[in-house]
C-alpha cells in the first residue's frame, strides 16, 4: 500500500509540508537530520559514489522522498576540497570585498544566481553561502570573504546575494553569526562587546540581510561571544534571532563549531554541522539520549527538524527533479563584469588610461599565469588554475590559488599593436633595468589571505614595496595594481603614477584589470572599508601572536582570550577615524574615475511608515555627469543624528549608482535605511529616535561631503 505523502503537494504551505514530514518520521530519522558531518575525503580518494565530496553530507530518507542533503562552501562559487573533482568547472566569482567595491545590489544578486544554479547542476541542497560579518579587524584572513565594514552596506549586499542563491532552488546561508572579526585564536577568542553596540553594528547587518535575503539557514561562528560560544548562545540564538526576529529556518554550527549537547540544542542551535572536528557527535546518540532523559524536550527535537524540512520545502529541494545544465560562459562574463565594476581606482596621475604606449612591462605577481584568490574553504579551483604550497587548516591543505586569467595575455590581446613582455619581478635591480626601457610599467602586487590565519600586518611583505619603488623611480609612468584580500600599506604611493585595488577578481580576473587600464571600462569601484596610513590608527593596534592560540577547529583548545570591540563599539572603520579625529590613506567610499560627476538640488521628505511612528525618509539629488566619457557614479548619504543622541559620527543611510553618459543629467531619490537614523536602547528594548534635528550630508566618501541640508523628526521607538 501507497505511503501517503501530504508533504509532497506543492499546493500545500512549506509550513504544513514540513509538519507532516516531521509526523512521518521516526525519532531515529530525525536524530539522524540534526547533525551533517563532513564529506571530504583523504586527498587523493574519491568520495562513496552518492555524496559528492564536499562539505557536509546528510543522508537521505528514501521512503519518504527526503533526498540527500549535500553542502558546499561557499559564497564566492563552488570549492573543490581536496580536489575532489578533477575536473571542475565551476565559476571562481570575483571576491566579497570587490562584490562590495560595487555597491549594486543587482550584481550581487546576479552572482547569487550564478552560485545557486551551479549548486544545483552538481546536486547540492545548501549553499554555505552569504558572509555578513564587518570588517572589524582589517588585517583578519578571511576579509575576502566579507563584504564592508560597513553594516548597511554588507546587509544590503549580502541579502541580494543570498537572495539569487535561493531564487535557483538552493538553501543558502548566512554566516558567521557573530563577530567573527579575526581568525586569531578563532575557536577560543571571546568577542567582547556591549549590548547596544553589537545591535547597532554587526547584528544590524545580519538583520539586514535575513530581511532582504531571507536565507534557509544561519551558521554560528566559531568565537565566543562576551564569554558564551557562539554555538550555544541563547540571547544571540533564541532571544535575538528567532524571537525579536522571527526567523523561522534553521540554525547550524561551523565545522567544529559545537561544544555541547543540551546547552547548545537548549540555546537554539538545531544542528551540527563536521561532527567529525568536534569533540563529541553531540547531536548523534549524545541526543537522542538527552531526549529520551527529557534533558531537551521532544518538541524541541521536533523544532530542529521542522526548521531544517521547511528551509529544504522552501527552496525547492523536496521537489527538485534532475540537475540541469548551466551557461558556464555567461557565468564567466557575469565574474568579468563584476571585477570590472568592482575594480577601485585609487590613484591617477594621468597615466591611466592608457593611450597606445609602443611598449608596457608587466612586473610581478604571477602576471603571466593568473590571478591571485583567497585560500580557505571558500577556494574555488577551476580548471587551468596555478597552485603553489600555501597553509592549512585542522590537517588540510590550502594552496596558494591563481585563478588562470593572466593579466599579461589580457593586456596583449587589448593592445594588439602593443608589445607587452612580463619581468617575474625576482631580481629588483634587473626589473628596474626594464623599467627605464618600457613606455609604460603596470606592477602587479600580491597580498595572500587565508582562512584560520591573519597577516601580520598590512604590509605585502617578499619585498614587494621595495620592488615598486625601484620600479617607480625607473619609471614615473608606474600604475600598481594590488591584488589583495583587504587594506594594503603604500608607502611608494607619492612616487607611482596610479593605482588600481583590484582585490581577488576571480575566473576573469585578467581581462577585467585589462579592461580598465586600457579604459575598456570606466572605473566606477568604491572602497567598502578604510585604508588605514599605518596600522598605528587601528582600534588595536597590534595583533595577538597567533602561535599563542589555537585557530584550527578540532585542535585542543589552547591560549582562550578576549577581544574588547567596546574599544570603537558601533564606530566600526570609517566611524572611528571620524570619532578620533584620523585621516586615513583612503576613505570608505572611495574610488576615482576617468569622468567626473556633480551633484546639486538636494531634497528631503519626511514622513510616517504605515503608521507605526517610525521615520521613513526620502532624500532627492541630481546627479550629472560633466567629463568627457560614460560612467557609473556612486552618491553617498551619511546621517548625523542630533546631539542628544549621544552618537558622534556619522553614518551611511543609503546610496544610489548612477549610470550617465556626458553631459547627462539625472534626478535619484534614496530612501534611508530607519534604523541608521535610531540608536538602540537596551532599557526599552528596541530602537530609539531622538526628537530633534538630523544632519544629511551627501558625498563622494564618507570624508567628502559634496551637499549638506538638515530635517526634523519626532521622537519614536520601535521594538527590536
Amino acid at each position: 500500500m501507497r505511503l501517503e505523502q501530504p508533504w509532497s503537494d506543492r499546493s500545500r504551505q512549506p509550513d504544513d509540508r514540513a509538519r507532516s514530514l516531521v509526523e512521518a518520521l521516526t525519532f531515529e530519522e530525525k536524530i539522524g537530520l540534526v547533525s551533517a558531518p563532513m564529506a571530504v575525503p583523504p586527498p587523493g580518494h574519491r568520495p562513496p559514489p552518492d555524496v559528492i565530496g564536499s562539505a557536509a553530507a546528510t543522508a537521505g530518507i528514501p521512503r519518504v522522498g527526503l533526498p540527500a542533503l549535500q553542502e558546499s562552501d561557499a559564497g564566492l562559487g563552488i570549492s573543490n576540497p581536496n580536489q575532489v573533482r578533477p575536473d571542475d568547472a565551476s565559476t571562481a566569482l570575483p571576491s566579497a570585498l570587490l562584490l562590495g567595491s560595487t555597491f549594486d545590489p543587482a550584481l550581487a544578486d546576479a552572482c547569487g544566481v550564478v552560485v545557486g544554479a551551479e549548486s544545483v547542476a552538481m546536486g547540492f541542497a545548501v549553499q554555505l553561502a552569504g558572509g555578513a560579518n564587518l570588517v572589524r579587524e582589517p588585517r583578519c584572513g578571511r576579509n575576502f570573504e566579507y563584504l564592508a565594514e560597513d553594516a548597511l552596506l554588507t546587509g544590503v549586499m549580502a541579502g541580494a546575494a543570498i537572495a539569487g542563491i535561493q531564487s535557483q532552488g538552493v538553501v543558502s546561508t548566512v554566516k558567521h553569526f557573530a563577530l567573527n572579526a579575526q581568525e586569531t585564536g578563532r575557536v577560543v577568542v571571546s568577542s567582547d562587546i556591549g549590548e547596544a553596540a553589537l545591535r547597532e553594528s554587526d547584528l544590524l547587518a545580519f538583520e539586514i540581510a535575513i530581511e532582504r535575503g531571507r536565507p534557509g539557514s544561519v551558521m554560528t561562528a566559531y568565537n565566543r561571544v562576551n564569554g558564551v560560544h557562539a554555538s550555544e548562545h541563547e540571547f544571540l540564538l533564541d532571544q535575538v534571532l528567532k524571537r525579536d526576529w522571527g526567523y523561522p529556518g534553521f540554525v547550524m554550527s561551523d565545522w567544529g563549531g559545537t561544544h555541547s549537547t543540551v546547552a547548545a540544542a537548549l540555546a537554539g542551535l538545531d544542528r551540527q554541522s563536521g561532527s567529525q572536528l568536534d569533540q563529541e557527535p553531540y547531536f548523534g546518540e549524545p541526543l537522542a539520549q538527552a531526549v529520551r532523559r527529557g534533558d531537551v524536550p521532544e518538541a524541541r527535537l521536533d523544532d530542529m527538524v521542522f526548521r531544517l524540512l521547511r528551509a529544504v520545502i522552501l527552496a525547492g529541494v523536496l521537489d527538485r527533479s534532475g540537475r540541469p545544465a548551466v551557461n558556464l560562459d555567461a557565468h564567466q562574463q557575469l565574474s568579468r563584469k563584476t571585477a570590472e565594476q568592482g575594480i577601485v581606482l585609487l590613484r591617477n596621475d594621468g597615466t591611466l588610461p592608457l593611450s597606445n604606449p609602443a611598449t608596457v612591462l608587466v612586473v610581478g605577481g604571477h602576471a603571466d599565469s593568473g590571478v591571485l584568490s583567497g585560500g580557505g574553504s571558500s577556494q574555488v579551483s577551476p580548471v587551468g588554475s596555478l597552485r603553489e604550497a600555501g597553509t592549512s587548516i585542522a590537517e588540510f591543505q590550502i594552496p596558494r590559488t591563481y585563478h588562470p586569467s593572466s593579466p599579461v595575455a589580457a593586456l596583449s590581446s587589448a593592445l594588439p599593436s602593443v608589445e607587452v613582455t612580463y619581468h617575474d619581478g625576482a631580481d629588483r635591480d634587473a626589473a628596474a633595468r626594464a623599467a627605464e626601457r618600457a613606455d609604460v610599467v603596470v606592477v602587479v602586487v600580491e597580498q595572500w589571505t587565508a582562512e584560520g590565519h591573519d597577516v601580520a600586518d598590512l604590509g605585502l611583505g617578499d619585498d614587494q614595496d621595495a620592488l615598486v619603488a625601484a620600479v617607480a623611480s625607473a619609471n614615473r609612468r608606474t600604475v600598481v595594481v594590488v591584488e589583495s584580500g583587504g587594506p594594503v600599506l603604500m608607502p611608494w604611493l607619492p612616487e607611482v603614477g596610479a593605482v588600481l585595488a583590484a582585490w581577488y577578481p576571480g575566473s576573469r580576473g585578467g581581462e577585467a584589470i585589462a579592461a580598465v587600464l586600457t579604459g575598456q571600462v570606466c572605473p566606477s569601484g568604491r572602497l567598502p572599508v578604510t585604508f588605514p596610513q599605518t596600522t598605528a590608527q587601528l582600534p588595536r593596534a597590534v595583533m595577538r601572536d597567533a602561535s599563542t592560540a589555537t585557530s584550527s577547529p578540532g585542535a585542543p583548545p589552547v591560549g582562550a582570550f578576549s577581544e574588547d570591540y567596546d574599544i570603537e563599539g558601533a564606530d566600526v572603520g570609517y566611524r572611528w577615524y571620524e570619532r578620533v579625529g584620523l585621516t586615513p590613506q583612503f576613505a570608505f567610499g572611495f574610488g576615482l574615475s576617468y569622468t567626473s560627476f556633480a551633484y546639486a538640488e538636494l531634497q528631503i521628505d519626511v514622513a510616517e511608515d504605515g503608521g507605526t511612528g517610525i521615520p521613513a525618509v526620502r532624500a532627492g539629488l541630481v546627479v550629472s555627469n560633466t567629463g568627457a566619457r560614460s560612467g557609473i557614479d556612486t552618491p553617498q548619504l551619511y546621517v548625523r543624528l542630533p546631539d542628544a543622541a549621544k552618537a558622534p559620527t556619522s553614518r551611511l543611510a543609503g546610496w544610489a549608482r548612477v549610470a550617465l553618459d556626458p553631459g547627462e543629467t539625472r534626478q535619484v531619490w534614496v530612501d534611508l535605511e530607519p534604523r541608521l537614523l535610531a540608536t538602540y536602547d537596551t532599557a526599552l528594548p528596541g530602537w530609539r529616535w531622538t526628537a530633534g534635528p538630523y544632519g544629511l550630508l551627501v558625498g563622494t566618501d564618507a570624508r567628502t561631503p559634496v551637499l549638506q541640508a538638515s530635517f526634523e523628526l519626532a521622537s519614536a521607538t520601535a521594538p527590536p
